[in-house]
């Protein structure tokens, strides 16, 4: 289960309307990155023609007005147009709530951000949804400050999130916690790492160290290495991870895919077997070319349920001709929430005890829920790689667990 900071969350979701569903329900029914320290985003479609022109548009026609602020040019702009469709998406589904959505480019900067945000406001936003990159959202968090509004944000940093500034986006911290404790929960005692010198290695290696020590487990050994250039650590870990005589019983391989797919002809020289030592992984293993190395068979990764995010990217395609980023999810879950909120809470539809209600929200990628400091917490799927391919051997539970524990 999901937690930050050795939190549990209470054995309840409230769900918001979607795919899953029968569309038109409230509250109560059921539902439907790529800054740092995320490592590198994948490639996405190139923006629309003509989307980059819809800076000013407005959707929907509801008395309750919140901000989409997204970078429609300049960097980011093909995933923030597709952010900007994925929102329409939701508001259609949602049977055209009493919402009012101000779409504006923050032109993927700062200074863009906090300009969106502060005309939102004087054009009467409650809320912003967005930005994209950590910097935007700390630029529109401050002017959302001043205001007296919240901000939900898809940066994938949880240093920018704060009260009032959530994060909605798959934070790399609930995957590790996730993974660590299904393979704890399996047996696995005894953990070693290989973690890139990167701010992404930096925030997944602090979140793992916590991981361990809170399950019980021993650390049998940490190595960090230069970008690109792993072997030199896993030479200085092979005492621990290979051979009969391994010390450890699982290792812990956060990267990006291309920089798995050298991790793993590392450990293949060094004669690593996954057999003896289980790797873990985080989401962005989810990718073809680290599930063909002979060295991650039999390895496992957290990551959000596909189901969900299939159904949204076939019915995505189906209405904008290409396929959506997968950050799109987020900016569905972000407008499917904001509907309900506006449908069952009234004047307190936007106030911090609503937002962090304990229960949780469902989503397309599973439950979620936005704790008092802003991070959020999700339900994650385990996956195990056999014969190049992932499958579920761990399901996403449908609610989080107790919190505080």
């Amino acid at each position: 289960m999901a937690r930050r900071g050795g939190r549990r969350t209470v054995r309840a979701a409230v769900a918001l309307l979607g795919i899953g569903c029968a569309l038109g329900l409230s509250l109560g029914g059921c539902i439907g990155v790529p800054d740092a320290p995320r490592p590198e985003a994948s490639a996405v479609p190139a923006a629309e023609p003509g989307l980059a022109e819809k800076g000013g548009t407005v959707i929907g026609t509801g008395s309750v007005k919140v901000a989409l602020i997204v970078p429609l040019s300049g960097q980011g702009a093909a995933v923030g147009s597709a952010l900007r469709n994925a929102a329409e998406l939701a508001y259609d589904d949602f049977q055209k709530p009493n919402l009012q959505i101000l779409v504006k480019d923050d032109r993927g900067t700062p200074e863009g951000a906090r300009e969106a945000a502060q005309a939102a406001f004087a054009e009467g936003a409650e809320m912003v949804l967005g930005p994209l990159f950590a910097g935007s959202v700390q630029a529109a968090g401050s002017a959302a400050r001043a205001a007296g509004k919240p901000v939900v944000g898809f940066s994938t940093d949880a240093a920018v999130a704060a009260r009032g500034v959530y994060l909605i986006s798959f934070l790399p911290q609930s995957e590790v916690d996730r993974i660590v404790d299904e393979a704890t929960a399996g047996g696995r005692r005894s953990f070693a790492a290989l973690i890139p010198e990167t701010t992404y290695g930096n925030a997944v290696e602090a979140q793992f160290r916590e991981a361990v020590a809170r399950r019980g487990a021993r650390l049998a050994g940490i190595e960090r290495y230069a970008a690109g250039n792993p072997g030199p650590a896993v030479e200085r870990l092979r005492g621990v991870i290979a051979g009969g005589g391994a010390q450890a019983d699982a290792l812990f391989v956060p990267n990006t895919p291309e920089g798995l797919v050298a991790v793993a002809s590392a450990l293949t020289k060094v004669g690593f077997s996954p057999a003896r030592v289980r790797p873990l992984g985080l989401a962005l293993w989810n990718d073809p070319r680290v599930m063909a190395q002979p060295a991650f068979q039999g390895a496992r990764f957290a990551a959000p349920d596909a189901a969900g995010f299939a159904n949204f990217a076939q019915r995505y395609q189906a209405r904008f001709g290409a396929p959506p980023p997968r950050t799109a999810s987020l900016g569905y879950d972000a407008v499917s929430l904001t509907a309900a909120l506006v449908r069952q809470y009234g004047t307190q539809r936007f106030a911090d005890t609503t937002l962090t209600n304990p229960a949780g929200f469902s989503g397309l990628d599973g439950t979620f829920r936005f704790l008092p400091e802003g991070v959020s917490e999700r339900t994650l799927a385990v996956y195990e790689i056999r014969n190049g391919a992932a499958s579920v051997v761990s399901p996403a539970p449908k609610v989080l667990g107790p919190s505080g524990i």
